[in-house]
């Protein structure tokens, strides 16, 4: 009997487990904030390629911010 209620109980976190690991790979989907989704249409290379431009113009664009200096004591 204490078997059964061990195995019914392990039945239950398994299916719990596998509900939110369902529900996590729903949000997955999201896409980043801060990167614009190309045309829905486009090619999976034509997607990489643009948020590779993306990321280039936003390093680029912190590259060009002036560093705030220190105050010399």
């Amino acid at each position: 009997m204490r078997g059964v209620f061990g195995v019914l109980g392990l039945l239950i976190v398994l299916v719990v487990g596998a509900l939110l690991a369902k529900k996590q790979m729903g949000a997955v989907t999201v896409a980043a904030p801060g990167i614009s989704n190309p045309a829905s249409g486009a090619t999976p290379q034509q997607q990489s390629q643009h948020i590779q431009k993306q990321i280039v113009q936003s390093v680029e664009s912190s590259l060009q911010q002036a560093r705030p200096m220190p105050d010399d004591k």
